[in-house]
């Protein structure tokens, strides 16, 4: 058994970090929960504050946090492109200034950290799929620079304080995770297609609708991971953790539809601009190097995933 450890969190009330603070907590760690509130949802660790191991406390990652701790995982910043693009400046502060902050604090306490990154790296993808090895085609002028200029920043920030400072670091590259406590306006696909569909409201797909993602259930993503915090100081990444079974938008819409017994129809809008038109990662490094690979189909995550918003839509 992995001996106890006290781990921050930053963006723990979010999505995937409010899962992640409940899988440490599950395994025996202290879990420092940091988030700011701004697209994290207290209602997300609302089950995990009356632990006696947890901790949450209210933060903006882009000041400095002066705490003692051994691990950090750090998850602060908006994700989707509805909330990464209403602040941009505020984004992309996040991204770096964040990374900075969460860097100095791993240097001073000689903390291992690990970096979500993204698949937003490789932008409007020319390669396919994206092996970690692709420099990426993205936009630094455009509507989504915020985030994927702030990512590819922050990832370089990352392996110059490990080369500069010697701060053992982590870099996972993420890409399409879904699953419960999605925020349900955060404009991703799997949480519009599901909202829309329960609604019975019309279900938007922008551009023909043949462009395509790889969705990857949070549990999976989770194990990866911890599966890379686990790795020798000598693996440092970045290594894409996804699903590489893809699915056209359409495929999406008609699952979800059949799962929810929607009469939702589907309607047709312009594709956003810098949208990519292909999303899938090659995982071979982190078959190779992690043994992990994804296992939850994407009926089973949809499933569950629509279980929550059921739920959540009815309260």
């Amino acid at each position: 058994m992995r001996l106890s450890r006290r781990i921050l969190v930053s963006g723990g009330a979010g999505f995937i970090g409010s899962h992640l603070c409940e899988k440490l907590l599950a395994e025996g760690h202290e879990v420092l929960c940091v988030d700011n509130y701004f697209t994290g949802w207290r209602r997300n660790i609302e089950h995990l504050v009356n632990t006696p191991r947890f901790e949450v406390m209210r933060h903006d990652v882009t000041f400095p946090l002066y705490v003692e701790v051994d691990d950090i995982y750090n998850l602060a910043c908006p994700a989707s492109p509805v909330h990464y693009q209403h602040d941009p400046v505020q984004t992309l502060k996040t991204s770096v200034h964040g990374a900075i902050n969460m860097l100095g604090l791993a240097k001073r306490t000689r903390a291992k950290i690990f970096q979500a990154s993204t698949s937003e790296v490789y932008g409007d993808p020319t390669v396919h799929p994206q092996p970690e090895s692709y420099w990426g085609h993205v936009n630094p002028l455009g509507i989504r620079a915020c985030y994927d200029e702030g990512k590819r920043a922050a990832e370089t920030l990352f392996f110059d304080y490990h080369r500069q400072h010697k701060v053992k670091i982590k870099v996972a590259r993420i890409f399409n995770t879904y699953g419960p406590r999605m925020h349900p306006s955060d404009g991703r696909v799997v949480s519009n297609f599901i909202v829309q569909a329960l609604s019975g409201s019309d279900i938007t797909i922008y551009g023909d609708g043949s462009q395509t993602r790889s969705f990857c259930y949070v549990t999976d993503l989770l194990d990866g991971f911890a599966r890379l915090m686990e790795t020798g100081d000598d693996f440092i990444g970045p290594v894409n953790l996804g699903n590489p079974v893809e699915f056209s938008m359409r495929e999406l819409a008609e699952m979800v539809i059949a799962m929810t017994d929607s009469k939702s129809k589907l309607i047709y809008l312009p594709l956003p601009a810098d949208d990519p038109r292909q999303r899938q990662p090659d995982i071979t490094l982190a078959r190779s190097a992690l043994g992990w690979e994804p296992k939850v189909a994407l009926a089973d995550g949809l499933k569950e995933t629509i279980g929550y918003f059921r739920k959540l839509l009815a309260s």
